[in-house]
């Protein structure tokens, strides 16, 4: 099935933008990519086939003129304070041009009352496009990304150890889905909207992971021994403040923080792994030690040498020194929107529900009506063996 209209890809530049812009293409249809700036990811996107939108994704005006002609949408929010505001446009936009069917890009975690500001905003997002009863939604909401993983590629390949804060090292609590696995749900969705509209997809990679398992995967890719160390929250912080290049605002690590405490709970693990990236994207999912192959092919500089190996433990060394951060503070100080009982993901009902395997979409079609709390038996007795 085609589709003549162009379709709009927000976030085009980003990690999962390319690869949707990309396997759109593939499939010969028409993409206008909205980006924010030109360089060497638009040019590939441009290089491909795609028209090339450069504007900002938080002005009305440039949403309007970027969603002129086309028909459907891919709608995804920079991971930002201000994601409620681009959400905010992209809807009033969607709803001025008459769309007819939206993907959005939304969150594994997403709660009414979650502790993360950018989870609630996500919630509400998810609200506020669903109130356009002319428009059709499809909702994709991975978890913890492989990508994530890649942030410590470096110190896995030069010092051999695979550093974040996820808890004991033998305990399975994710099954990580690649970009491009995400991707290829987001654009089946697109493509066959009768099939999709008004469904909600959750892709994993292949298997649930131990962050041992992980390091193992890691260390056959690079062609080493790695070793998992389960680092304090606080380690984070500095990690993500010292080493180059830190594409991570204090107001994105505050967030983070809280990300990897639900990680440590358990919640990207619910009723996963699932089957849909082989039963929407009609792929199978690819496995971390495949995805870290891929990048350690295209990246020369983590080949482990003497000179590569000193820099990496002045890094370490660098990170030991950074300042952590107080992120209690900096949420206060950015003014961040606070609840008064906020609830992880496997504390609140509603989301357990909207976990089940046979549950089609948390929100009702009707806004007037509140989505279905319920809790399937099989999770509570799920939540009473591990939830904290």
């Amino acid at each position: 099935m085609s589709i003549n209209p162009k379709i709009l890809v927000t976030s085009a530049a980003g990690k999962t933008g390319i690869p949707v812009t990309l396997q759109l293409l593939e499939q010969g249809v028409p993409v206008r990519a909205f980006v924010r700036r030109r360089d060497a990811r638009s040019e590939r996107l441009e290089a491909a086939g795609a028209e090339v939108f450069v504007g900002n994704q938080y002005s009305l005006t440039d949403m309007r003129m970027a969603m002129t002609g086309v028909r459907r949408a891919y709608q995804c929010a920079p991971t930002a304070p201000n994601g409620l505001h681009f959400n905010t446009v992209f809807t009033t936009a969607a709803w001025e041009a008459q769309l007819e069917h939206v993907v959005t890009l939304g969150q594994w975690l997403s709660a009414v009352d979650h502790p993360s500001l950018f989870t609630r905003e996500v919630y509400l997002s998810d609200l506020l496009i669903r109130m356009n009863s002319n428009m059709t939604v499809t909702s994709v909401n991975p978890g913890w990304f492989a990508d994530n993983y890649l942030m410590v590629l470096d110190t896995a390949a030069h010092l051999g150890l695979f550093t974040m804060p996820l808890g004991p090292g033998n305990e399975k609590k994710n099954a990580p889905p690649s970009n491009e696995d995400i991707a290829s749900v987001v654009v089946a969705s697109l493509i066959d909207r009768d099939t999709h509209a008004g469904k909600v997809y959750r892709p994993t990679g292949p298997e649930l992971l131990s962050p041992d398992d992980l390091a193992a995967a890691m260390g056959r890719a690079l062609g080493r021994r790695v070793r998992y160390v389960d680092i304090s929250e606080r380690m984070m912080t500095k990690a993500l403040r010292a080493l180059p290049p830190s594409n991570y605002s204090e107001a994105a690590v505050s967030q983070l923080a809280i990300y990897a405490e639900e990680y440590r709970r358990g919640a990207f693990a619910v009723n996963a792994p699932t089957d849909h990236v082989e039963k929407v994207g009609g792929r199978t999912p690819e496995g971390l030690e495949s995805i870290v192959c891929r990048t350690v092919a295209t990246r020369p500089d983590l080949q482990s040498t003497l000179p590569r190996r000193l820099k990496a433990m002045t890094g370490f060394g660098k990170i030991l020194l950074t300042p952590s951060l107080d992120l209690n503070k900096v949420q206060s100080v950015r003014d961040y929107v606070q609840i008064q009982k906020p609830l992880f993901a496997r504390d609140t009902q509603e989301w357990l529900s909207s976990h089940d395997l046979n549950y089609i979409t948390p929100f009702s079609m009707d806004a007037a009506h509140p989505p279905d709390k319920t809790v399937d038996p099989t999770l509570k007795t799920f939540q009473s063996r591990g939830a904290k």
